[in-house]
């Protein structure tokens, strides 16, 4: 089944009982955000808020926060799409008639990723003068800065090739028609913004607030640079996307969408956006961003609108991202024969750790590949990337830190990158949009190292500072302090032995027991070139050569954002109104 729109898609999880309709009075200052983090932690339903304060729009907020619910979107599992796609690729050179029949479904789903032009739309039903206040954007987060936007589709051009872009980037809500627009670094609407202010004229934006599944995973998914996200939308739910041109702007806007603010971004203005709440599982400090002008808003006269609650995982994009990388990921093999198989831990906020099976055809292969990999796209924003060897499940964490354990030696497989591009919501090295990045090779090696027996780590309950400890697969060592980290990691590197391969200190707040929270609390803390410790170092002409365990300071540190937690009074709130809501 195909979905054009938001509101046929509801309808679906209506029929399914896989939606609630919430019609008491509920607030979008932090009561929503702690409504939907309960529902999504249990993968529970999509939630309709049928009367919002302050707003006469319907909200809409956890629309693909559930596995069931992507593949209803797709028609499909994800990773079975992502096989198919690999799978076609592979035959193109030599297509016939015979394999052309096995490829029937994807190929139907290729000739209909088109677009198809309106000039008339459910979108345009009212077009009228923008006031933002009067929108359900949501205060998410105690310390945000204000009300934020954080589902609204962006529609961008190039000046110069009039290629399109479609991203999902927050907006900060400064007034009735203004919000700083959140370009972090590799995104196609900034690259479009730089193009823009290069040429001294108002860069042309719509936010579309309320479109159809397939163009939300499209707008997520980190296509090439130049690649159309409506083209890929059309080609997920296998329908034709149906356009419009905006009333005001050279830009055309989904017809079938809810509700569609058209506006600028002009050159040269920026205003601080933030603090927020974001992915990372952190407050992002506040910084200067471009600012959006609001001129028209076009919608439906029933218009549904839209919102995604982001925060310390797992929150709805766990299920976005995960599904686009299971479709797209395998293509990465068209390019680099020697991976197996990539994934990107959502409880590490994606980028913070990527571990990657390849099979080595000849000497560091993997490592060449790692490389590769830290230079394309979105890809190059990873931080930590661990190679592994095929056959390993690079999903199951406890798998890879086996194969760290048996085939990890920090003299020959580890790589610090210092002073490099990084996620723009990475904090940890205390400069925006830069950092450092590090490559563990965990590939197997000709001789195989011997197996260890599992340490005795009785002595740590009687050091200094130690307050718990958990050891993953006699590898992670993982220590929890009220003390200074540094000081600590760098006592226990020089303690510990084989078969022990790494070992972290994190902060109080940090569940061992919760291996979610876990690596959250370990990946999301640490600046590779200042944190990392080994029990010895040396130089070697320019060379550095490490030896020992490979320690990591991950305890919060001074200058670092506050981690997101909700205020006790809404969760009181809630649980008092819970019966309310009828979930």
């Amino acid at each position: 089944m195909s979905f054009s729109s938001l509101r046929s898609f509801l309808d679906f999880l209506e029929s399914k009982g896989d939606l609630r309709r919430v019609k008491v009075e509920v607030d979008p200052h932090l009561e929503i955000t702690e409504i939907a983090t309960r529902v999504v932690k249990s993968e529970g339903p999509a939630l309709l808020f049928e009367n919002v304060k302050g707003s006469a729009f319907p909200l809409a907020v956890n629309i693909l926060g559930a596995k069931r619910r992507i593949e209803w979107a797709l028609g499909v599992p994800p990773a079975e799409l992502g096989a198919s796609l690999v799978k076609l690729a592979q035959d193109v050179p030599n297509f016939s008639f015979k394999n052309f029949f096995g490829h029937r479904p994807l190929v139907k789903r290729f000739l209909k990723s088109g677009t198809k032009k309106r000039s008339r739309a459910p979108v345009q039903e009212v077009v009228e003068e923008p006031n933002l206040d009067q929108l359900p954007f949501l205060y998410c987060w105690p310390k945000d800065g204000g009300r934020f936007g954080t589902l609204g589709l962006i529609f961008t051009e190039s000046p110069k090739t009039k290629i399109r872009n479609v991203g999902i980037y927050r907006m900060h809500i400064y007034s009735p028609t203004t919000t700083g627009m959140h370009y972090q670094i590799q995104k196609g609407g900034g690259f479009h913004f730089f193009e823009c202010e290069q040429l001294g004229i108002p860069q042309e934006v719509a936010v579309v607030c309320g479109a159809d599944p397939a163009l939300i995973l499209s707008a997520v998914a980190p296509l090439p640079e130049g690649i159309d996200e409506v083209r890929l939308a059309g080609f997920l739910r296998q329908m034709a996307t149906r356009m419009v041109k905006a009333k005001t702007l050279n830009l055309e806007v989904p017809a079938e969408a809810e509700l569609v603010i058209e506006g600028i971004c002009p050159p040269s203005e920026r205003k601080d956006e933030g603090p927020f709440g974001d992915h990372f599982g952190h407050y992002s400090h506040p910084a200067p961003f471009p600012v959006f002008q609001a001129k028209k808003i076009t919608r439906r006269k029933d218009a549904i609108f839209a919102a995604s609650i982001v925060g310390k995982p797992p929150q709805e994009d766990r299920w976005m991202g995960d599904a686009v990388q299971e479709v797209l990921g395998p293509l990465i093999k068209l390019m680099h024969p020697e991976i197996e198989e990539m994934w990107s831990y959502y409880q590490a906020g994606f980028h913070n750790l990527l571990v990657v099976s390849v099979t080595n055809r000849f000497a560091k292969e993997g490592v060449k590949t790692a490389l590769s990999l830290l230079g394309q796209g979105q890809l190059g924003l990873t931080k930590v990337a661990v190679l592994v060897s095929a056959g390993v499940n690079v999903k199951n964490f406890h798998a890879v830190l086996r194969e760290i354990a048996a085939n990890f030696n920090p003299a020959e497989d580890f790589l610090l990158l210092p002073g490099v591009p990084l996620d723009t919501l990475d904090f940890t090295s205390f400069k925006m949009n830069l950092g450092s990045k590090m490559i563990l090779d965990a590939t197997r090696k000709p001789a195989p190292a011997p197996v260890s027996e599992k340490p005795n780590l009785a002595w740590l309950q009687s050091v200094p500072g130690v307050d718990e400890f958990v050891l993953l697969e006699n590898c992670l060592l993982v220590v929890k302090t009220k003390n200074e980290g540094r000081k600590l990691v760098e006592s226990l590197v020089q303690k510990l032995d084989a078969p022990v391969k790494l070992a972290a200190v994190v902060s109080p707040d940090v569940n061992l027991r919760n291996e979610e929270n876990l690596l959250w609390g370990i990946f999301t803390r640490f600046d590779c070139a200042r944190d990392i410790v080994f029990a010895s170092a040396k130089l070697i002409g320019a060379s550095p050569v490490y030896r020992g365990v490979l320690g990591i300071d991950a305890t919060f540190k001074s200058g670092y954002p506050l981690p997101v937690e909700m205020d006790g009074e809404i969760i009181k709130k809630v649980d008092e109104r819970w019966n309310q809501y009828r979930i």
